[in-house]
């Protein structure tokens, strides 16, 4: 039998730059293009790397990462890392002995059982001398690293080099202090990130706080919802609470809204998870679209020319549980930007037509999507990947 043809990959010789507020900023669309900017952002450092992901694996990728943080380490940058003892539970600490070594510091956000152990570190932010930053949500990983083979992910990074990096540095400098203390307790972590999101200017940093129900970035996408007459989301979920799906499909009867989710992944139950509220959305005239050339990874929404980008998915999860990095971007130009980038990745995805969608919803995959949207929005992913459901069209 002949090979199913593949769907075409994105056009990846744009480039989307702005400048805000003194602030350079780039989209990195491409895992060659990921790659590159974190070896650049190290090797470039003169006095201090601060690097804080959920996954850094011990694969090529890792190998690279780790080995120019080693060097810099030698030439005498302070180097502090901060991962996720959850997302990086399959990390030997002997991979990052040569990094001791050297002199740098390494610390792991361990998950403990209670409340805490709900709790992920999912952000992904690298700081170099204070000025220059990178967030988004590709992982230190080869599969983040690469536009080919099926299993890679299609992700962004967003570069920041200007002034309002500092707020970003000391967040790191502030949650590593906070993540080494033994008896950290949660509610001082609520205060931590409450006291470094930002609420002025045109360039906001919004971090999640863990089980609480005042999120700075949810509260902050929900205020710019309340005005808003068009949103675009790129997400690799879409199982938000309740008052998001509210929101969303008010914003539909009123103007326009968009949404592209994964159309495949390495956990089919969230793809499940996703189509339990297509036909909620698709009644309030919400598009609904599924990426189709590659895995989707990206946490993206534009909320008129207002651009949320960083770690967050569009789910239950980022909302109120994860530690997780935004930044919120009130800039006409910059979003008019991203705006291309967006509608690229939509040219490459299915539209999930009412139509479509009635032939889908056989009662049997309605009732698994109930099914997958419930152990979603309940149990941690690692335990749905386990109940990983077979992939269907």
């Amino acid at each position: 039998m002949p090979e199913p043809a593949r769907p075409p990959l994105p056009d990846l010789d744009r480039q989307v730059t702005g400048t805000v507020e003194g602030n350079c900023l780039e989209l990195i669309e491409t895992g060659e293009g990921r790659m590159a900017a974190i070896l650049d952002l190290i090797n470039g450092a003169r006095t201090s790397i601060r690097l804080l992901f959920y996954i850094f694996n011990n694969d090529a990728a890792g190998t690279r990462v780790r080995d120019a943080l080693v060097e810099a380490a030698e030439r005498g940058v302070e180097v502090k890392l901060l991962l996720d003892g959850f997302g990086c539970a399959n990390l030997q600490p002997s991979f990052f002995a040569g990094l001791a070594r050297a002199g740098g510091k390494f610390c792991l956000f361990h998950p403990r059982y209670g409340r805490r152990y709900l709790v992920r570190n999912h952000q992904k932010l690298a700081v170099a001398d204070g000025r220059r930053a990178i967030i988004g949500g590709a992982n230190i990983h080869n599969d983040y690293m690469t536009e080919e083979g099926y299993r890679h992910w299609r992700d962004l990074w967003l570069s920041i080099d200007g002034p309002a990096v500092a707020t970003a540095c000391n967040y790191f400098d502030a949650l590593y202090r906070w993540t080494a203390k033994p008896d950290a307790k949660l509610r001082s972590l609520r205060r931590l990130v409450a006291r470094f999101s930002e609420h002025r200017g045109a360039l906001q940093w919004k971090f999640s706080s863990p089980l609480s129900p005042r999120n700075p970035w949810a509260r902050s996408f929900a205020h710019d919802l309340q005005s808003a007459r068009t949103l675009d989301v790129v997400s690799i979920y879409f199982s938000p609470p309740r008052w998001v799906l509210r929101r969303l499909a008010g914003l539909g009867r009123r103007g326009e809204v968009r949404i592209i989710t994964a159309g495949k992944s390495d956990n089919n139950t969230t793809v499940g998870a996703a189509r339990h509220n297509y036909a909620r959305m698709l009644r309030n005239d919400v598009r609904m679209f599924e990426y189709q050339p590659a895995r989707l990874h990206t946490k993206l929404m534009i909320v008129d020319d207002i651009v949320h980008i960083g770690s967050a998915n569009f789910d239950f999860r980022s909302v109120y549980i994860n530690l997780e990095i935004m930044l919120r971007i009130d800039d006409k130009r910059f979003a008019a930007a991203i705006h291309g980038y967006f509608h690229r990745e939509l040219a490459l995805s299915e539209e999930i037509t009412p139509e479509l969608h009635a032939r889908r919803a056989t009662l049997w995959r309605r009732f698994k999507w109930t099914l997958a949207h419930w152990l979603v929005t309940s149990m941690d992913y690692t335990v749905t990947r386990r109940l990983n459901f077979r992939a269907e069209k």
